[in-house]
C-alpha cells in the first residue's frame, strides 16, 4: 500500500456540487441553496487538514509508528479525511434529488456534468504531478510514473488497475468515478424501498466481507477499494434527505446525535491507540460515517448557529472554493518541500517540518488559487466550451 494512501481525496471531495449536477432536473430552490451554507466551509477545512496530514506524513518515517512527537499525533487521521469527503459528496449529490422524490434526471446527464466539473483540473493536476513525479521527486516508492500510469491515470482507472502512481492523492479519485456510477442505483433503492434497505443493500455485504477476513480484519491494498468505501458514501446520500424533510425532523439537535455517536468511536480509538485505530480502518471507516452524516445534517438545516457562521466566514468560505485544486496539486508541492528544499537548509525531523508549514504550506494554498483561476473554476461557471469561449471573449 501507498505510504500516502491514509489521505483520502475523492473526486468530488473537494469539488461542491451545484443544484443541477446533483442528479434531479429541476434543481434546488433556493431555499435548499440557503440550507447548505456552510458545506462548502467544511470542503475548505478538510483540505486543509489533508496538506498538513501529508506535511506530518513524510516528513517523520514509519507511519503508522510515527517519529514525529507524540503532541503531532492528530495530524496521523489522513484516512478518515477521506471517509468525511466522501459523506460529504454524497450528502451534496443527493441534496436536489432528495427534494424531488429522490428522482434523478438523466443517468448520463449527470455523469457529463460530473465529468466536465471534476475531470479537466484533474487532468492538470495529473500533468503538472507527471512533469514533477519524472523530473524534481518521485511521488511512490514504487518509482517513477511509466507509459502504464500515463493510460490507467488518464482514465480514472487506478483503484482498477495498479499502476506507478504520479500523486499519491489521486487513490481516491478513481473511487469516487465509481462511486458516481452506484449514485443513481442508490437513489432508484431509497425512492422505491425506503431508506433502511437502500442502506442494508449496501453496508450489509461490506460487513460480512469483512467478517470473513482474517482476523476479521481486511488488509487492504493498493485498490479496489470501492466496494469498502461505498457505505460512507450511502451515508451521505441518505444523510441529504434531511434538507428536505419536514420541520419536525430538520429541527432534531443533530449536532449533538453527532457527538453522541461519533464518542464510542473516539473512546475506542483514544483506549486501543492510534497504531491500532490506523491498522482498522475497515471498521473505523464504518462506524464514524453515521457520526459525520449527521454532522452534516446539522450543518444543512443552520445548527449550531456558531459552528456555521465560523464556516461561512470570508477565509473559511473562499478557502472551500478552491478547495478541490488544492487537493489536487498539493502533495507534490509538499514533498519537493520536504526532499528537494529543505535539506539544504534545516536538519531532518521537526525542523523540517516547520520548515515545511511555513514554506510548503502557503505556497501549497496560492498555487491551488492560482491553479483553480485557470483549471477549474471556468469549468465550474461554464457548462460547455462555448460559453467558456464566449466568457473569455467577453461577448
Amino acid at each position: 500500500m501507498d505510504s500516502s494512501r491514509p489521505a483520502g481525496s475523492a473526486l468530488d471531495l473537494a469539488a461542491p456540487v451545484r443544484p443541477e449536477e446533483s442528479g434531479s432536473g429541476n434543481g434546488a430552490g433556493a431555499g435548499s441553496r440557503r440550507q447548505v451554507q456552510g458545506l462548502d466551509g467544511l470542503r475548505g477545512l478538510a483540505a486543509l487538514y489533508v496538506v498538513l496530514f501529508h506535511c506530518w506524513l513524510y516528513t517523520f518515517p514509519g507511519y503508522p509508528r510515527s517519529s514525529a512527537p507524540s503532541w503531532l499525533g492528530g495530524l496521523m487521521f489522513g484516512r478518515l479525511a477521506v471517509v468525511f469527503f466522501l459523506v460529504l459528496s454524497g450528502f451534496s449529490l443527493a441534496i436536489s434529488p432528495a427534494s424531488h422524490g429522490w428522482r434523478p434526471a438523466g443517468i448520463g446527464e449527470f455523469l457529463r456534468r460530473r465529468a466536465w466539473r471534476i475531470l479537466p483540473p484533474y487532468w492538470a493536476a495529473l500533468a503538472m504531478s507527471l512533469l514533477v513525479s519524472w523530473f524534481v521527486v518521485p511521488a511512490s516508492h514504487f518509482g517513477p510514473p511509466t507509459g502504464a500510469t500515463v493510460l490507467v491515470y488518464g482514465l480514472v482507472a487506478q483503484d482498477v488497475v495498479t499502476a506507478p502512481t504520479p500523486n499519491g492523492a489521486f487513490w481516491s479519485i478513481g473511487v469516487e468515478a465509481e462511486l458516481y456510477l452506484l449514485f443513481p442505483l442508490l437513489l432508484f433503492v431509497r425512492r422505491r424501498w425506503g431508506a433502511v434497505m437502500s442502506a442494508a443493500c449496501v453496508t450489509l455485504p461490506v460487513i460480512a466481507w469483512g467478517l470473513t477476513a482474517a482476523g476479521a480484519n481486511p488488509v487492504e491494498g493498493d485498490n479496489w477499494l470501492a466496494p469498502h468505501l461505498a457505505p460512507v458514501f450511502a451515508a451521505g446520500v441518505l444523510g441529504a434527505g434531511v434538507v428536505a424533510a419536514p420541520d419536525r425532523v430538520r429541527r432534531l439537535p443533530w449536532g449533538w446525535f453527532a457527538v453522541l455517536a461519533a464518542l464510542p468511536v473516539l473512546a475506542l480509538g483514544a483506549v486501543r491507540g492510534s497504531v491500532w485505530t490506523v491498522n482498522h480502518y475497515f471498521w473505523i471507516d464504518l462506524a464514524i460515517a453515521p457520526a459525520m452524516t449527521m454532522l452534516l445534517a446539522a450543518v444543512a438545516t443552520g445548527k449550531p448557529a456558531v459552528l456555521v457562521r465560523l464556516l461561512t466566514a470570508r477565509p473559511i468560505h473562499g478557502l472551500g472554493g478552491f478547495s478541490y485544486s488544492l487537493y489536487l496539486i498539493h502533495l507534490p508541492i509538499v514533498l519537493a518541500v520536504i526532499r528537494r528544499v529543505a535539506p539544504h537548509f534545516v536538519a531532518p525531523g521537526l525542523p523540517t517540518f516547520w520548515f515545511t508549514l511555513a514554506v510548503g504550506l502557503p505556497v501549497s494554498i496560492l498555487g491551488a488559487w492560482l491553479f483553480s483561476k485557470i483549471f477549474e473554476m471556468p469549468f465550474k461557471r461554464n457548462r460547455s466550451w462555448k460559453s467558456i469561449v464566449v466568457a473569455r471573449s467577453g461577448k
